[in-house]
């Protein structure tokens, strides 16, 4: 029996145009009604994601990648993550020695030099929802600020794996990598590029869905997770179920139990819903 559903939003609950589909909307109803408990697992800050997890009535939001979980009934922190100052002077360090795109969330909003790739795309998908600071010198803010940051993002039109694997030397980081170029373009930029989503260390929507288990008493073998990108694929190896959308990257759908037939746009996330609960 399922007790837990850990879902991502961003093209496995909605897709990156169309508002939630009915489908999806009467499935969350479904599972609530049946005493199931709906968190929602995201790489997005709170700020940004918190009107959206109360439209849906999630229980539990996880957020910038796993480094902070909020109980939504109370608006209480469950855990929080921040990068230390050591950790972000290293990382900006190299990321300018390699001329890269920097921005960085707080769970209030953005920090960037210049809005450009993830954070353009996030600042139009929610126009008013976040707080934006354009500084001219991010470094220097971050560095000497009084500024808890969840994320470092690093971003480029080029490959990121020398950087990668620079910045893997450094202690106390996690490293998300995301592609989203050819078929996986972002389409509200119209834009390819990379980029990676720098977090404290063991940092990972799995850890902070095993966290959260944990803190509810609910096993894994009760857990289901649903996702479409390679940062969903550690919440799979934490629940019984690990559930890829038919829109999910390639390498996400061969490492799930069930790939949907459905799209986000299409009612995806339903049909694991009704298929598994």
């Amino acid at each position: 029996m399922i007790k837990l559903v850990s879902s991502d939003i961003d093209s496995t609950l909605i897709d990156n145009v169309h508002p939630i589909c009915q489908k999806n909307v009467e499935a969350i109803s479904y599972f609530k009604n049946n005493n199931v408990i709906f968190a929602l697992c995201t790489g997005k800050s709170y700020a940004i994601s918190k009107d959206f997890c109360k439209k849906v009535g999630a229980d539990f939001g996880i957020f910038g990648n796993g480094s902070h979980c909020v109980d939504l009934s109370t608006n209480k922190d469950i855990f929080k993550s921040t990068l230390s100052v050591s950790a972000l002077t290293k990382c900006l360090k190299l990321a300018k020695k390699y001329d890269m795109h920097i921005h960085a969330n707080t769970d209030t909003g953005i920090i960037t030099e210049k809005l450009e790739f993830l954070d353009l795309r996030n600042s139009l998908l929610f126009p008013g929802k976040i707080e934006i600071n354009e500084v001219s010198d991010i470094s220097n803010l971050l560095i000497t600020g009084n500024v808890g940051i969840l994320q470092l993002v690093v971003s480029s039109g080029d490959d990121l794996l020398e950087l990668k694997a620079k910045l893997q030397q450094i202690k106390g980081i996690s490293i998300t990598h995301i592609r989203k170029k050819g078929k996986y373009r972002d389409t509200i930029i119209d834009k390819d590029y990379e980029y990676l989503d720098i977090s404290a260390s063991n940092v990972s929507k799995g850890n902070a869905v095993n966290a959260l288990s944990n803190y509810l008493s609910i096993p894994k073998k009760h857990i289901l997770a649903i996702g479409d990108n390679i940062n969903d694929i550690s919440m799979f190896n934490v629940a019984n179920i690990g559930v890829a959308v038919s829109n999910a990257y390639d390498e996400v759908k061969e490492v799930a139990d069930f790939v949907t037939q459905n799209s986000a746009e299409n009612g995806g996330f339903a049909e694991a819903i009704y298929k598994f609960i």
